[in-house]
């Protein structure tokens, strides 16, 4: 299957550059809050909390064992939400059907390997992760050549490029996470404390490949990464899922591995370096990549498997641009089930994201009725999407747009983890001065009596962790909904990505049912608009809505 793929370049957009949108723009968005209002001034937005509770408890249910893409619990999840759709009156969204195909291949890396870095050996999942997307049963660092290059960025908007006057080609890279701006704390390198794109993990491999590099080892350190070590480990020793393109994926990273604070600072030692001096050099102007003089070798061993899951679709058409599309999404799938020597466990993810999913079907509902009553000028279109957790897939595959083009796709109202808690009096907003969404947010905020509180926790990227990210890649503007943690200090901790993250028949619900609210008044703003809104940075993001001619 041949795909499109927007690689980034000048990512200046994912740097949340400061820019300022034409007037008429700014007029034009502006004008959200008097529509806003009146949608609020109509009633209720008619939301039934009992459809919520039973939504998530279903979703988040042992039965539907932690909707582990592939399993029965996908069975379960993608029958379950096609017949709310269509129950809700709303028409199939992906040809005669609700169910778009995904097909993937499932990679499980041998656990068993050693990875040896000059003399020294170190262990899988204590020491380091290394799995590949490549199509390929075996792949091999043989005599790979180690090179320090700092944040391994290469960012021309910022006068930095780390592979300046490099050749990395069949080269293993030892590199640190997130950027040159959260290791200064300077506002004026990179933005400072907010992670840019170049900050992420996803980059970093994007960029060696580019490159030619034939691995990556990110040295892993709590603070800049945003979680510790077990969350890393947990992530890429098991089974993940990857897109296929018509190449066997030959042209991503070979090797694509974490390193451990330790185990990167015994191995600096024993190349007779400071580990912790050549960090503070890589964060200055003009930093200089340092050979290692060692060499890495390893067998990369993975279990592959064709698969194909679905992403469930439903169509709220519209009438006078019924060709051009507000997509309302959230995830369905979580962890799924895990084997443990202590027996099967099951993480049932309700906040993450049954909360989301149930929210996108009680929208729906609610929508279709407003609907039928007053008809949209524009389309809605309804996604729960796949195999997020592993790697924004679902995501990826709907937003080449074999479904629906990006150049017709309008704007994307995404949902990854509500509160289901008391209501609050602010609503977050993750990347600033990104797009005019942003407008549309803090208008239908203020309409609600609430005010706009930016991501207390920037450095950790969250705008570049959820599916709405996979549709800013191909050009379109939009909104991420997550309270992950904000009102429950002990979700992170110990609920996030973990057994603890179970439904509760004492939630109150209101958190959601405030935030549904604000979305579904900004949803009913673009439906009934014929205004495009626009990206403010010059950025990637903009160039590539610029080729869709928008």
């Amino acid at each position: 299957m041949k795909r499109y793929l927007y690689f980034f370049t000048a990512l200046s957009a994912c740097a949340l550059a400061l820019a300022g949108c034409s007037d008429t723009g700014r007029e034009q968005a502006s004008s959200a809050a008097a529509d806003t209002k009146t949608a609020y001034q109509q009633g209720d937005a008619g939301f039934n909390l009992a459809n919520l509770h039973r939504h998530i408890k279903t979703l988040a249910s042992d039965e539907f064992g932690g909707r582990g893409p592939l399993s029965q619990g996908e069975t379960l999840t993608t029958s379950y939400l096609a017949k709310a759709y269509q129950q809700a009156g709303l028409a199939p969204g992906a040809g005669d059907g609700f169910l778009q195909k995904v097909p993937m291949a499932k990679l499980t890396p041998d656990q068993d390997m050693v990875l040896q870095l000059g003399d020294l050996h170190f262990a899988a999942g204590k020491d380091f992760t290394a799995r590949t997307k490549q199509i390929n049963p075996e792949v091999r660092l043989k005599d790979s050549e180690l090179v320090f290059v700092g944040y391994g960025i290469n960012a021309p908007e910022y006068q930095w490029n780390d592979y300046a006057g490099l050749d990395v080609k069949g080269k293993t890279l030892l590199m640190l996470v997130n950027d040159p701006g959260f290791a200064t704390q300077d506002d004026n390198l990179f933005t400072g404390n907010a992670m840019t794109y170049y900050g992420r993990w996803t980059y970093k491999y994007e960029e060696a490949a580019r490159q030619g590099a034939k691995g990556v080892l990110i040295v892993h350190e709590t603070d800049a990464a945003g979680y510790p070590w077990g969350v890393v480990e947990n992530s890429n020793t098991g089974s993940k899922f990857t897109l296929v393109d018509e190449n066997s994926n030959s042209g991503m990273l070979p090797v694509m591995g974490w390193l451990h604070l330790d185990a990167a600072e015994r191995l600096f030692a024993r190349a007779g370096m400071d580990y912790q001096a050549l960090k503070a050099g890589a964060k200055t102007r003009g930093f200089k990549p340092v050979p290692l003089a060692l060499e890495a070798n390893l067998t990369l061993n993975s279990q592959i498997e064709q698969a194909e899951s679905d992403n469930v679709v439903a169509l709220l058409p519209g009438t006078k641009l019924a060709d051009e599309y507000i997509v309302i999404s959230a995830h369905w799938d979580h962890l799924g089930t895990k084997q443990t020597p202590g027996g099967p466990k099951i993480h049932n993810g309700a906040v993450d994201n049954a909360t989301g999913t149930a929210a996108t079907l009680e929208l729906a509902r609610t929508l279709m009725a407003r609907s039928k009553a007053s008809p949209f000028k524009r389309s809605i279109v309804f996604v729960n999407y796949t195999a997020e957790e592993t790697g924004l897939i679902g995501s990826e595959l709907f937003a080449e747009g074999g479904l629906y083009p990006s150049k017709q796709m309008v704007a994307v109202l995404n949902i990854d983890g509500m509160n289901p808690s008391d209501s609050v009096d602010y609503i977050l907003q993750y990347g600033k001065n990104m797009s005019e969404m942003e407008h549309y947010l803090a208008d239908a905020a203020g309409a609600q009596g609430r005010r706009v509180k930016m991501d207390p926790r920037p450095q950790n990227g969250l705008f570049f962790r959820s599916d709405h990210f996979s549709l800013a890649k191909q050009g379109v503007p939009g909104l991420l909904f997550m309270s992950l943690g904000d009102t429950d200090p002990d979700y992170i901790s110990h609920k996030y990505h973990k057994e603890a993250d179970d439904y509760s028949a004492a939630w109150s619900l209101a958190g959601m049912e405030q935030d549904m609210a604000l979305l579904q008044a900004i949803a009913l703003k673009l439906a009934n608009s014929d205004h495009w809104p626009k990206w403010l940075a010059d950025s990637d993001f903009k160039k590539r809505r610029a080729l869709d001619g928008r």
